[in-house]
């Protein structure tokens, strides 16, 4: 789940470090209360979750409460990168000495935790590691052992800095690790950490993604994870219904059981020369109206033709699958072609009853597949 610039900074306030003064408008009146009660020159970042909004024109510098209005009046309502901006994070200008990078994320195929330093900030991360490595340093976290501000400060003395710098970015760094652990982060990034003229260390911007599975070890979330500001309606729909749900773009509907088998059957698709509408993961031993329920979302999407549905049963039963699929079809107001490829625990009694029902079923996932094509 991805955080809100402002709700990032909010957490990283609580663990101490800094952040520029500022608060949430959602029009332009408050723009320019919170503006004025700064009372210096201000920047107005789109609250949106997508990267890369400067480009984009999401970020607009204000001189004076005035201009603040204005900005936000045209802000506020616009889209960018397909994003309504509902509110804007009114901040102070800051004057910036020098632009460092920090970030705390897991690394996936190294099965770790990987902190990354850099004393450029402000730039694509990606980029500066091609050309400049010399200008970041990298430390994989070996699970034992933890991280602590021996390492950070081991770390940052790679870098070219000062040893007063060496030691201030060591906190932050050693901070934002402490921070991802305590919120089961996947990302803590704060891009660029600014020095201004006192010396200290500031979070101009930061990005903070908890992952979906620990969603119920933070309450304060809860709500949140059921309507995503970056879901499509569907998305938000099935969240509800707690069905693991993805929009794609293509015109075959596509329900499954397991992960694996759900991705396996969407490069199949591919393989045959289909392209998925979505993925859809009922899970293990699914009950009629969970089915009943994925099915009615996948008819309910108007670019899907025809629907894939592929049953490893094991402690899922084929009987109670093709009851959901059949209570499914007849209760959606919308339908469109099934094949559904079926097999294991009460196989011979699910395919009777969709037979009874007129849906193709087969044992073979390529004839499955084939076959939801020529529909």
């Amino acid at each position: 789940m991805k955080l809100f610039e402002f709700e990032s900074k909010n957490i990283l306030k609580q663990y101490g470090i800094l952040t520029p003064r500022g608060g949430i408008a959602s029009n332009a009146d408050e723009a320019e209360v919170i503006a004025r009660a700064i009372g210096k020159p201000v920047v107005l970042k789109s609250q949106i979750l997508v990267s890369s909004r400067g480009k984009s024109g999401g970020i607009i510098f204000a001189g004076d409460a005035i201009q603040a209005q204005k900005a936000a009046a045209s802000l506020l309502g616009s889209t960018i990168k397909g994003n309504i901006v509902n509110s804007l994070l009114v901040e102070e200008k800051l004057n910036i000495v020098k632009q460092f990078y920090t970030s705390v994320a897991i690394d996936r195929e190294a099965r770790r935790y990987v902190i990354l330093a850099s004393t450029c900030g402000g730039i694509d991360i990606e980029e500066l590691a091609r050309k400049s490595p010399e200008k970041m340093t990298r430390h994989w976290v070996e699970p034992p052992a933890g991280f602590g501000r021996s390492d950070a400060e081991k770390m940052v003395s790679r870098l070219n800095i000062s040893r007063e710098d060496v030691t201030k970015f060591a906190s932050v760094i050693n901070t934002a690790y402490k921070l991802a652990m305590d919120y089961d982060a996947e990302l803590v990034e704060i891009n660029p950490l600014a020095k201004i003229p006192s010396g200290e260390f500031v979070a101009a911007d930061a990005r903070i993604i908890v992952d979906d599975n620990a969603i119920f070890r933070h309450p304060e979330f809860r709500e949140r994870s059921l309507g995503r500001a970056e879901d499509t309606p569907r998305e938000a729909e099935a969240r509800k219904q707690k069905l693991a749900y993805v929009d794609l773009d293509g015109d075959i509907g596509i329900i499954g059981n397991g992960a694996g088998l759900v991705m396996a059957t969407l490069d199949l698709v591919n393989v045959f020369g289909g392209k998925p509408a979505n993925f859809l993961d009922i899970g293990g031993g699914a009950q009629v109206e969970i089915i009943k329920r994925a099915v009615q979302l996948v008819m309910s999407k108007p670019e899907v033709k025809a629907i894939l549905i592929n049953i490893l049963g094991g402690i899922t039963r084929c009987d109670l699958v093709a009851q959901g699929i059949i209570q499914g079809l007849n209760e959606s107001a919308v339908k469109k072609p099934i094949a559904v490829r079926m097999m294991g625990t009460n196989e011979g009694e699910g395919r009777e009853i969709l037979h009874q029902a007129g849906v193709h079923s087969y044992s073979n996932m390529e004839e499955a597949a084939e076959q939801v094509l020529r529909l």
